[in-house]
């Protein structure tokens, strides 16, 4: 089993959501998070998409850092499921520009359903 975070600009939400529901994995957990990449929160492509920027105060230097806001989305999933949850959450937030997201893909060693105390790859059917 892996767990696949992604971390996307909060307007491709749906459609990411619709994309995995596509392609059987209907199941995720989603959370409103900021930050910053390598572009440090300047105006540009994400600022002109996403404008109600969160602005903090860099102690040091005194500069006006941007953090932008986007959503988290978390789902775990069987191995063989991996490439193609990766594939479509790139084909449903890739524009080519700076701010498009990332993912990582984590090993998880176990999931336990609560109501049942099922285990292993049957917790996630």
């Amino acid at each position: 089993m892996k767990e696949v975070i992604a971390i996307i600009r909060r307007h491709n939400t749906q459609a990411t959501k619709a994309g995995l529901l596509g392609i059987g994995i209907p199941a995720l957990t989603m959370v409103s998070v900021e930050g910053r990449g390598k572009q440090k929160g300047l105006p540009g492509w994400n600022y002109e998409l996403d404008p109600a920027l969160t602005r903090m105060e860099e102690r040091n230097t005194g500069a006006s850092l941007r953090l932008i806001p986007k959503r988290m989305i978390y789902t775990v999933v069987e191995d063989d499921d991996v490439s193609k949850v990766v594939e479509t959450i790139i084909r449903t937030n890739q524009t080519g520009h700076a701010g498009d997201g990332k993912i990582f893909v984590c090993p998880v060693d176990d999931a336990i359903r609560v109501r049942t105390g099922e285990n292993g790859e049957l917790a996630l059917k």
